[in-house]
């Protein structure tokens, strides 16, 4: 026996750090020729067979938990074999994964080791491919301070200790190349922690994951041909063009005819496009359509950064519902959640048994608030696993951007936590300087990488330059949700008639910072659940028409406001209740004219917004936004125009908040015929067509600063939107 004990003892443990040193084919020197040690637990017999030259050698059973060797003192030269096996209930033929070498070495993996590696999934996870002319997955995985790691899975029925991986040096990965391995396989990592622990992971790179409560990554092809479409070559400025957007849950949508059940990827592919075209929509925002194993989660509490959720189908069914969408016209983005994870046993908690991908400190790797753990910005390999999720959803599947949850808890190291309860930064300051940069450069990758992606920022701080470049020191995002302005319009909305004189600042207030960020004006999930109630049922107290009505004028303020749009789904029809993540919208509704008018505006206000280059083009520059009159808090109405280049774009927004009709005289920039393109107490819309006229005349009279008036009604809790007749 040429094997040790020591090393015998150390695989039939599984505590074997470097198989590839005794496993597999060996020489032994010139004199000795050469030796083949096979680790096969179960098997009676094993033959090493060379079918080149149609050679049979009988191994010889050194140890009986399955250990075998062949020495061949007269051979000298390495060569191709394949192994026949036999066992208790029959026998198999295979190749031997320890008589591959490795793919990778530390010059390969020296990106993903220093953190500047955009596409780390080529090399890591489990992956596809033909390797020294023999079909297989090449299995890598990240534990550096792991004691050994054993591939497990449906390849090896599931056997803890036949599959140990090799070190790849420094880089603190592990590896093995498995030739009977395939897609559809089921597969972990049992990983022997530094602890001493063992446990069972999924892959941080799958790209694939079964149910819970089994959390198994499956191999998965890596390309989905023909599905993506085509991208500008020259990307325009985002600021320029029109971004409305439809923040949905794919799980509550709408459920399947007759069944108790959402809607599939696939059946999405067939009515999502449909309904965003039709509606007027220029993108879609999914709330995260990664894996996660809690449901109640919506996906905020993310297992799987790689693929899409196994609730809907399978990640080509996904690809073909994002193909669909983008056929259509409209902009797929979805929501990356870099900010926390889950501190599920199965997944990257406590990966090789230290913190790998968490601090080590509470203080800095929890977030007591939401029971969930966070992510060391400064560790180079963290920085490559999250960039590189982003750049994979932009590469396999097309998406079209980011809407970055809770990055306010990423930038700030006392963010929910008390005094005594975080750490300052090496300045003594509260500002994650790791988190800054580590945000800065996924910007800066998603744009190099893909020009025309959009990132969106959930901040809910009034952190600086956030949606400036990082070349002048900003955070590289293209925009930032406006979380200050739909406080307050909410808070304004929700008060009472005679309540509303005294909350008129919280309508004005935002045109104070609307240019200092590049904004997005959102009605988000976030507003709508959690005994929030609905966006509907935040208006203040009256009948069923009447909160309709200033949720009309409420939503017209947010299409006339500068700034993009989103708006959750649901809310374009008025919606009673509040979310439910479990329950569809309630369709049904739009068999009411007030819900389906609703649901017309809405699909007008986006018809307007698309059409009309004020409305896009020009919403995030000062000087084409000037008020009107901004102080009638006693009448609560609010009036501005927005500016185009040629006068024929002026628009003039008149907003009457009261439960009166108000007529009065308004002033106007240009002389001559006005006309409404949209009034939100049309008939059409569920109104009364209160006001009367839609064409005036202008005439010379000096009001609100301008030279022109003119004079026309605005019905109690409505919106008009004028424009210079042709």
């Amino acid at each position: 026996m040429i094997i040790s004990s020591e090393e015998i003892e150390s695989c039939r443990t599984g505590q074997t750090g470097n198989p590839h040193q005794w496993l597999g084919m060996h020489k032994l020197g010139e004199a000795s020729g050469l030796v083949v040690r096979v680790w096969d637990p179960g098997a009676l017999k094993i033959s090493v067979l060379q079918p080149g030259e149609n050679k049979s050698f009988e191994m010889k059973m050194v140890h009986s938990s399955g250990f075998f060797e062949l020495h061949l003192p007269r051979r000298r030269k390495l060569f191709k074999y394949s192994l026949l096996s036999v066992y208790a209930g029959g026998d198999r033929q295979w190749e031997d994964p320890y008589s591959f070498l490795p793919r990778f070495g530390n010059d390969d993996l020296k990106g993903f080791s220093e953190g500047w590696d955009r596409r780390p999934f080529e090399k890591m996870g489990a992956i596809p491919l033909e390797h020294q002319g023999s079909s297989g997955v090449s299995f890598v995985v990240w534990a550096p301070s792991a004691k050994s790691v054993h591939l497990v899975g449906d390849f090896n029925n599931w056997n803890p200790i036949s599959l140990p991986m090799r070190s790849l040096g420094d880089s603190g990965c592990r590896e093995l190349f498995v030739p009977f391995a395939k897609c559809g396989d089921k597969y972990k990592f049992r990983i022997l922690g530094a602890d001493g622990k063992l446990r069972e992971k999924t892959d941080p790179f799958g790209w694939r994951f079964e149910p819970p409560m089994g959390n198994a990554s499956i191999i998965e092809e890596r390309e989905v041909a023909n599905l993506i479409q085509k991208r500008p070559k020259q990307p325009s400025d985002p600021r320029d063009e029109p971004l409305s957007i439809y923040e949905m849950h794919l799980g509550s949508w709408r459920f399947a005819n007759g069944e108790n059940r959402p809607l599939s990827y696939l059946e999405l592919a067939d009515q999502l496009p449909e309904y965003l075209k039709e509606m007027g929509f220029s993108h879609v925002e999914l709330l995260p359509p990664s894996e996660y194993p809690y449901g109640a989660s919506w996906g905020y509490q993310v297992t799987g950064y790689y693929a899409p959720t196994y609730r809907y189908g399978t990640p080509e069914e996904f690809a073909v519902m994002v193909a669909a969408i983008k056929k259509a016209g409209i902009g797929v983005l979805i929501d990356w959640v870099p900010a926390h994870f889950p501190a599920d046993e199965f997944a990257l908690a406590r990966f090789d048994g230290t913190c790998l991908f968490e601090h080590e400190n509470p203080k800095q790797g929890h977030h007591a608030e939401w029971g969930t753990l966070c992510y060391n910005y400064g560790r180079p390999e963290v920085r490559s696993f999250l960039i590189g999720s982003a750049v994979a959803w932009l590469d396999r599947f097309g998406v079209d951007g980011f809407r970055v949850d809770a990055v306010a808890s990423m930038l700030y190291l006392d963010y929910g936590r008390k005094d005594g309860e975080w750490i300052p930064n090496q300045l003594g300051g509260n500002q994650n300087l790791e988190a800054i940069e580590f945000i800065k450069q996924f910007n800066q990758a998603i744009h190099e990488e893909h020009p025309h992606a959009i990132s969106i920022a959930e901040e809910s701080t009034a952190f600086p330059q956030i949606t400036q470049p990082p070349s002048v020191g900003g955070l590289g995002f293209d925009f930032k949700w406006n979380m200050g302005w739909m406080h307050d319009v909410l808070r304004y909305f929700s008060a009472s008639p005679n309540e509303r004189p005294n909350s008129h600042d919280n309508l004005t207030f935002g045109a104070m910072y609307q240019f200092s960020e590049n904004f997005v004006q959102a009605f988000s999930h976030d507003e709508v659940v959690h005994g929030k109630g609905s966006l509907a049922n935040k208006m203040h107290p009256g009948e069923h028409a009447e909160r309709l009505a200033n949720l009309r004028a409420l939503l017209a303020l947010q299409w006339t406001w500068p700034g993009k749009k989103t708006l959750f789904m649901g809310c374009e029809f008025g919606q009673w209740q509040e979310w439910n993540f479990e329950s569809p919208l309630d369709w049904a509704l739009l068999d009411y004219p007030l819900h389906d008018g609703l649901r017309r505006l809405v699909a007008d206000l986006n018809a307007l917004y698309l059409r009309h280059p004020t409305w896009s083009k020009s919403d995030h520059k000062s000087d084409k936004f000037q008020w009107l009159d901004c102080n009638d808090s006693k009448g609560q109405t609010l009036s501005f125009l927005k500016f185009g280049e040629e006068p024929a774009e002026t628009l003039l927004v008149a907003c009457n908040f009261s439960d009166q009709l108000r007529h009065r005289d308004w002033g106007c920039p240009h002389q001559g015929h006005w006309r409404v393109l949209l009034d939100t107490d049309s008939v059409d819309y569920g109104g009364y067509g209160s006001a009367g006229a839609t064409v005036f005349e202008t005439f010379p009279h000096r009001r609100d600063n301008q030279n022109q008036g003119l004079a026309f009604a605005v019905a109690r809790w409505s919106v008009r939107v004028l424009a210079l007749s042709s």
